[in-house]
């Protein structure tokens, strides 16, 4: 009856192993899918008083936390070099509609401190580029 019962286990774990090894056998060039690259670029309407300004960017940032936790922006950044390429984002979303929804919801977008260009970008979809939201650390 041990045996059994120990062969049971043993037969289980072994297709379970093999199942999980099945699913990563693709190489990564061969998962490549599409994500969309945005660069935001200085906009037209940059004459806002400090405050104002400072409100805006305040929002900008609470937005980008908004996307990354539901699992839409993967990377985000700023470039430090105080030219017009001001910083990037890059999205996970089906369509370039939808991305450019979501950045109408940005307050530096729609107060017109940013424009932003949308290129689709193609990448594996490992590490940051997973899909889904991110997990949450304690």
């Amino acid at each position: 009856m041990k045996k059994g019962i120990f062969f049971l286990l043993f037969f289980f774990s072994a297709i379970a192993v093999i199942a999980q090894n099945n699913t990563s056998t693709q190489k990564p060039e061969e998962q490549i899918r599409k994500y969309w690259f945005v660069m935001l670029i200085k906009g037209p309407n940059r004459n806002q008083d400090s405050v104002t300004a400072a409100k805006i960017q305040k929002g900008h940032l609470d937005n980008m936390d908004k996307l990354y936790n539901e699992g839409k922006l993967k990377v985000a950044g700023p470039f430090g070099d105080g030219k017009d390429w001001q910083g990037i984002f890059i999205f996970d979303c089906p369509t370039k509609d939808e991305v450019e929804n979501l950045l109408k919801t940005d307050p530096a977008v729609a107060a017109g401190r940013l424009i932003c260009d949308i290129r689709p970008w193609y990448t594996a979809p490992i590490g940051s580029f997973v899909p889904g939201k991110p997990k949450q650390t304690l």
